[in-house]
């Protein structure tokens, strides 16, 4: 039992880790974006 709990739990956190990778490297790439942009406009 506690060995099948163990698993879920892990699971469920690589699935958050995972899910919050996605999020920050899409901010990341838009924030690059938007800088890009910005430089460009400038020139």
């Amino acid at each position: 039992m506690a060995k099948n709990e163990i698993k879920r739990l892990l699971e469920n956190s690589k699935k958050t880790l995972d899910n919050e990778y996605e999020n920050s490297s899409k901010t990341i790439k838009d924030k690059l974006q938007s800088a890009k942009k910005k430089t460009l406009d400038k020139i």
